[in-house]
């Protein structure tokens, strides 16, 4: 029987105290606040011919989704927005935007214009129920005229806004999602930008990887691949786009994990008969040490982000696989699920809460699906986030702890999606071939 929780807690580092008598997970920062209703006007052209129509097109499509998807944000209809929409600060009508029908707080706005090989963007964040003082923001920004830039540098806006009214917490419009996908033909290590765009190959191996990593730094990929006989971990430097020196421990070696400073890879390895849990310097595969010596296979690291002082993991030890913390050294071994088969755990970037996938009800006969759970660390108690839609797993969290990416089957094939860190909009980012596996960068 599902417990219920009598915990409200932010997913945020700086949320603490917002204990509630609720049976649910929010994410943001305004716990207890009423969001902030934001509009975000289309930003106007400042020249008319080619490129700026295709620029602009691309660049207000971004902001707005990006806007929309922080979770924080009351975002107003732009069916509600007034006629007049403006691109520059003497254009602002405050009234028209701060009374009913937008009824907006907060209204970014500006204007976009591509010209002699570049496109230049001013943009404008206003408090337009603040007349006296009503600019909150003002940037300005230059890049080359491509699709990409304009997406880039609305990206960057928004990550602007969203750290003004968001708590001072960095947004996600510039982060990456690592994942597997077999759309050319073999399990290779893919990239996409955090909203699904820009897809693009990163290994070339020709074999199965499995289970990428990026590094905190975001510049290699640690995974697990059978392209050298074995299975075997390797790492690619993003920076060099190959593959960099990585030993061959023997016996199959997997799920890799980096520590939060990136000096450190906690892995899986069977070299020495069965699969234990191991730690080893990421640059070299130098210092090997064994972390756990129980029979049963235990795999799945991964450090505790905000502390890197304990590692979570999966172990078979007593039967089905179940999720585990020690410390960092292998000392102090807790048990954190008690029944079902539970795999992929991952922690929040505050270090407070883990994900994972979980069969609660699992075998032969039993009804039920896996399913992405979230569980406070420090007591154990859980919410699950999804539910009746097929199979679910390899959860990972986002940057900034509002966001989760998972993979799952319900569309027909395994799939990667999104969804806020409360189980809330859900949102497909892949649709070729099968993928899987997703991990997002540190930043």
């Amino acid at each position: 029987m599902r417990r219920s929780l009598a915990v409200l807690f932010a997913v945020l580092a700086c949320a603490a105290g917002a204990a509630a008598q609720q049976d649910w997970i929010r994410t943001g920062t305004g716990l207890g606040v009423e969001r902030v209703r934001l509009a975000a006007a289309d930003f106007k052209a400042t020249t008319p011919e080619a490129p700026t129509p295709d620029l602009l097109k691309a660049f207000n499509e971004t902001l707005f989704y990006d806007l929309e998807n922080a979770g924080i944000f009351d975002m107003v209809s732009k069916s509600f927005y007034p006629l007049q929409v403006p691109g520059t600060p003497q254009e602002m009508n405050l009234g028209a935007w701060s009374n009913p029908p937008p009824n907006a707080s907060m209204v970014a706005f500006g204007n976009l214009g591509g010209a002699a090989g570049q496109v230049s963007v001013q943009g404008w964040l206003y408090d337009v129920k603040n007349a006296q003082s009503p600019q909150v923001l003002g940037k300005q920004y230059r890049e080359a005229a491509t699709a990409d830039n304009a997406r880039l540098i609305a990206h960057r806006f928004a990550n602007e806004i969203i750290f003004r009214l968001g708590g001072g917490i960095q947004g996600i419009a510039e982060s990456r999602i690592f994942f597997i996908s077999d759309r050319s033909g073999h399990k290779e290590v893919w990239e996409m930008d955090y909203d699904g765009a820009n897809q693009k190959q990163v290994t070339h191996l020709g074999s199965i990887s499995l289970s990428p990593r990026i590094s905190p730094d975001g510049s290699r990929v640690a995974f697990s691949s059978f392209a050298k006989g074995g299975v075997d971990i390797l790492v690619w430097s993003l920076e060099l786009n190959r593959l960099v020196t990585f030993p061959r421990f023997g016996g199959t070696n997997a799920s890799p994990a980096w520590s939060p400073d990136g000096s450190k890879l906690a892995l899986s390895s069977s070299r020495t008969g069965d699969p234990e849990i191991y730690v080893a310097d990421a640059e070299t595969g130098a210092n090997m040490k064994r972390l756990t010596n129980y029979r049963g296979t235990d795999i799945s690291p991964c450090f505790n982000p905000k502390s890197g002082a304990q590692i979570a993991f999966v172990s078979g030890r007593t039967g089905l696989p179940q999720i585990y913390l020690m410390d960092a050294d292998g000392a102090n071994l807790q048990r954190m699920t008690d029944g079902g088969y539970a795999v992929s755990p991952a922690w929040s970037p505050n270090g407070q809460f883990l994900l994972f996938a979980w069969f609660r009800r699992y075998g032969p006969g039993e009804p039920g699906a896996q399913d992405i759970y979230i569980m406070d660390v420090a007591s154990k108690q859980w919410v699950q986030l999804t539910s009746a839609t097929g199979r679910n797993d390899s959860p990972s969290w986002s940057p900034d702890g509002r966001h989760i990416v998972f993979q799952s089957n319900r569309s027909g094939s395994d799939q990667i999606w999104t969804m806020l860190a409360d189980g809330t909009q859900v949102r497909q980012l892949t649709t070729q071939g099968r993928n899987t596996m997703p991990n997002w960068s540190f930043k």
